[in-house]
C-alpha cells in the first residue's frame, strides 16, 4: 500500500518490480491514490484498487468494502499516514509489515504487527526497498517499466525540433502548501533565456492545473520563446515528454522522480529539503544542493544538528539556488 504522492509510487514500483524479478508468479494487489492509479495504469501483473482521498469517509468505507474478504499473505504497509493507518486493520493478512518505530509516522505502529529493520540517512526509495528485504526478496537491477501508448509517444516525439536540445522545466511543486519549494519565477525566466539563446535548446514548460503552477507558465511564457504545456496534460504524456527530453529542470517534485523512472537526468533545485532523502535518486551529480546552506540560514543549525529530512520552510531558502547553479549544471548535462 503506498497512496501517494507521484515521486513515492515511483519509489514504491522498483519495489513491485523487484518482488515481480524474484517472484514472478507472485499475485500483487496495489492500494493506490486516484491520481498516481493514471501513471501506473497498465502496469503488467499487477491488481490495483484505487482510493480517492477526496471522498473523505465514502471513500474509505469503499475501500474496505473492496478490501473485505480478500486474503493477502503478506501487507506492505509503505504508507505511514493517519488517513492510510485506518485502512491496515482493513486488510486481512497475518502480517502487517510497517515501518521501524523511528519512521513510523502518526503512530503507525500501532496498526501494524511487524516493522522493518531500523536504519537513518536514507533515500526515500531505499526506504521503501527496506520492505522487499524484511520479506526475503534479493536485491535486482532497478527497473519501472511504465508502459506508453504509442499515441504518447508520439505525441512526445512531435515537440523535437532539427536535434535541438530538448529541455523540460516544471517549475512549482503543485501543492499550494509546499510552495516554499518554487525557486523564484524571475530565476526560470533567466535560465529558459540562456537555454533558447545561448544553448538553442527547445524549453518545454510542464506541470498541474493549479493556479501558482498556471501564474508561474504565464509569466515565463511571456517573457521567453517556450512552449507552455503546463496544465495540459496528462500524467501518461507527461511522462512520455520527459523520457524524450535531454533534461529535466524542478523542484522537489514528481518529475524529478518521473525522469528517474524512464532515465532522463535532472538537474533537481534543492534548498528546502535534503536532497540525500527526496531528491532524483539517479542524478545526484546534476542536483543543486544549497541545502546545508539554508539549514545554517534560516535555522542556524549544520545538516548533521536536525533529523534527517528536516524541511526548511521559508520561502526565501530557494533563492540561495543562483541562476549560474542551475546553469552550471545544465551545461553538465547538454555537454
Amino acid at each position: 500500500m503506498r497512496l501517494s504522492a507521484i515521486g513515492d509510487t515511483c519509489h514504491a514500483l522498483a519495489v513491485v518490480r523487484r518482488l515481480q524479478d524474484n517472484w514472478p508468479d507472485a499475485r500483487i494487489t496495489w492500494v493506490i491514490g486516484k491520481l498516481e492509479a493514471t501513471l501506473m495504469a497498465g502496469i503488467d501483473g499487477v491488481e490495483f484498487i484505487t482510493f480517492d482521498k477526496k471522498a473523505g469517509r465514502r471513500g474509505l468505507q469503499q475501500l474496505k468494502t473492496e478490501l473485505a474478504g480478500r486474503e493477502f499473505d503478506v501487507a506492505l504497509c509503505m504508507h505511514a499516514s493517519m488517513r492510510a493507518n485506518r485502512i491496515y486493520r482493513s486488510i486481512n493478512a497475518p502480517v502487517r509489515l510497517g515501518f521501524d518505530r523511528e519512521r513510523a509516522r502518526d503512530f503507525q505502529w500501532l496498526f501494524t504487527n511487524a516493522r522493518i529493520p531500523a536504519a537513518s540517512s536514507e533515500h526515500a526509495m531505499e526506504a521503501m526497498m527496506g520492505f522487499a528485504t524484511a520479506i526475503g526478496a534479493e536485491e535486482t537491477p532497478l527497473r519501472w517499466d511504465i508502459p506508453l501508448s504509442e499515441a504518447d509517444r508520439d505525441f512526445a516525439r512531435a515537440l523535437r525540433d532539427d536535434g535541438r536540445p530538448l529541455v523540460v522545466i516544471s517549475p512549482c511543486s503543485s501543492a499550494r502548501q509546499r510552495n516554499f519549494r518554487n525557486w523564484p519565477v524571475a530565476h526560470f525566466i533567466d535560465t529558459c533565456r540562456y537555454l533558447v539563446e545561448q544553448r538553442d535548446a527547445r524549453v518545454v514548460l510542464t506541470g498541474g492545473n493549479s493556479a501558482v503552477e498556471r501564474e508561474y507558465g504565464e509569466a515565463i511564457a511571456a517573457s521567453v520563446d517556450v512552449d507552455n504545456r503546463i496544465g495540459t496534460t496528462n500524467l501518461k504524456q507527461l511522462l512520455a515528454i520527459i523520457s524524450e527530453a535531454d533534461v529535466v529542470v524542478c523542484p522537489d517534485s514528481g518529475p524529478a522522480h518521473m525522469a528517474t523512472t524512464v532515465g532522463t537526468p535532472v538537474v533537481g533545485l534543492y534548498a528546502t529539503s535534503n536532497p540525500g532523502r527526496t531528491g532524483p535518486y539517479l542524478s545526484k551529480a546534476s542536483t543543486v544542493n544549497r541545502y546545508p546552506d539554508a539549514l545554517r540560514r534560516f535555522m542556524g543549525k549544520a545538516q548533521d544538528e536536525v533529523r534527517w529530512g528536516q524541511r526548511v520552510r521559508d520561502r526565501l531558502a530557494m533563492e540561495l539556488i543562483t541562476i549560474d547553479d542551475v546553469r552550471d549544471k545544465l551545461d553538465d548535462v547538454l555537454g
